[in-house]
């Protein structure tokens, strides 16, 4: 008997975003380098941050969840 085990990850299913409505975007911090992925509103500008990017395979699952192909767009 496992006392603590992990949960089988299943395939998460793609998500749709509003591509005429929001960019997609890694959000980057000057002082530590720190990145997030997330969604800009075009019209007003805002942000809304989804997930941490760690390392190139947060990135490919950011990319992979939400059907997102092509460069992403950096910001500071």
């Amino acid at each position: 008997m496992l006392l603590f085990h992990r949960r089988k990850q299943e395939p998460e299913a793609v998500i749709r975003f509003d591509p005429e409505r929001y960019t997609p975007v890694i959000r980057r911090s000057i002082c530590t380098g720190e990145r997030s992925a997330g969604f800009r509103d075009k019209a007003t500008g805002r942000t809304e941050e989804i997930m941490l990017i760690r390392d190139d395979r947060d990135l490919e699952a950011f990319r992979a969840q939400y059907g997102i192909e092509g460069p992403i767009q950096e910001v500071y």
